[in-house]
């Protein structure tokens, strides 16, 4: 399956399993018969060529996989599994999965499900929709795989045990769950820009699907300043994107970057967006998240960086969230302002909190600051380390050829 079928199929995945959990309201039946439908995709698709539907071909084989299913249980069963299978055929029929019909924003709502805790249905859903794997889930709440895993598993036998069906909420209930819609697009959208792991540094077609459903949520939700500020958290760091690789793929740091190959026009509407939902007074932490974003974007060069605001920005931002990433960003912007050596000195108590403690970018940032504080051989330990930590090859490369050029300087 070429590169262009793979990324069709990609986005349309999650699509389907939307109308199915729509339709039948077992999601882990109709996740099973999703991935069925997409295995018999990769098999037919390469010789028999992509349908001209190919959404409905999907959704159309993903129903009669449930149907099939559903007949094996009771006649109970096999009644509503052929009822099933007519209204989806009839759907396929009439409408294209893959052009104007998406449930892929109704299934996060869906996915998000009250009877999960906020952790395990985020989980499940990066896993369902996002098509994020166990290991990059694990990656983003910064666990370990196995207790990842056991997190997903124990989320699908609680809506099973529980008889829920998973519908699309509304109203009032839709508002409860909209948090969780809003972290599980920002993870997914961190993974596809920043890749945990593997030979690319970036997954743009991940990134650019949940920067599409940010978009239509804000078409949802126009007054909640949050949902506001993560799409302007998004636009403004991926108008970075085309300058964050080399030629050959390899990653190019920040300060580094050719600021003339940014997206203005992304930066102009990003900043836009995050000033105007500052201004309504109701600040969350996608919203501080932006504005540190706009004040790198709008330097016209590293040099001219306002850290000192950066600074007071990422001290307002750990009050509010209790994640070392953010204890780990304050330390740079720290650094900047006061010298490396306050930085590395707020890195050693931040290397107290294990969720952070082995992560290759607490070790990259150590090394970065011992350089700048002129500790050659502390710096060529930590970028060794850091490399051996990382399971991205890019991020890997970068490291070690940093390590290389201070062992021959």
């Amino acid at each position: 399956m070429d590169a262009a079928t793979e990324r069709l199929v990609r986005e349309l995945a999650p699509r389907v399993l939307g109308a199915l959990v729509r339709r039948s309201g077992d999601f882990a039946a109709a996740e099973d018969a999703v991935q069925e439908a997409l295995l018999a995709a990769v098999e037919q698709w390469p010789g028999q060529g992509v349908p001209a539907n190919p959404g409905g071909w999907l959704l159309q084989v993903a129903s009669r996989r449930l149907s099939d299913h559903t007949r094996a249980e009771t006649a109970r069963r096999r009644r509503e599994g052929d009822a099933l299978v007519q209204r989806a055929e009839e759907v396929a029929a009439d409408a294209n999965v893959a052009g104007d019909t998406d449930d892929t924003l109704e299934l996060l709502f869906t996915c998000c499900h009250p009877s999960l805790t906020p952790p395990s249905a985020i989980a499940l859903t990066l896993r369902a929709v996002g098509g994020l794997t166990t290991a990059e889930i694990a990656s983003a709440f910064l666990v370990p795989e196995a207790t990842l895993a056991q997190r997903i598993s124990r989320a699908k036998q609680t809506i099973q045990q529980a008889g829920c069906r998973m519908e699309a909420p509304t109203g009032e209930e839709r508002a409860k769950r909209l948090r969780d819609v809003q972290h599980v697009l920002y993870l997914t959208f961190s993974e596809g820009y920043a890749t945990s792991a593997g030979l690319r540094l970036q997954r743009v077609e991940l990134a650019t699907e949940a920067l599409r459903l940010t978009r239509a949520l804000h078409r949802l939700v126009p007054e909640d300043c949050e949902t506001a500020g993560l799409l302007a958290l998004m636009l403004l760091t991926d108008a970075r994107r085309h300058a964050r690789t080399g030629a050959q793929g390899e990653l190019v740091p920040l300060d580094e970057q050719d600021r003339t190959r940014w997206d203005r026009a992304a930066i102009e509407e990003g900043t836009a967006l995050v000033s105007a939902a500052l201004a309504k007074g109701a600040v969350g932490a996608y919203q501080i998240q932006a504005a540190i974003a706009a004040l790198h974007d709008e330097a016209p060069s590293a040099d001219a960086t306002d850290w000192p605001q950066i600074l007071a920005l990422y001290g307002l931002l750990e009050r509010m969230s209790d994640n070392p990433m953010v204890a780990l960003n304050r330390a740079v912007a720290s650094a900047m302002v006061h010298g490396p050596r306050r930085g590395l000195a707020e890195l050693a108590e931040l290397e107290k909190d294990e969720r952070i403690a082995k992560h290759h970018r607490l070790e990259a940032v150590r090394a970065h600051l011992h350089e700048r504080a002129g500790d050659r051989e502390a710096a060529l330990a930590s970028y060794r380390l850091a490399a051996s930590r990382t399971a991205s090859l890019p991020e890997r490369n970068y490291l070690t050829t940093k390590a290389a050029r201070l062992a021959n300087g």
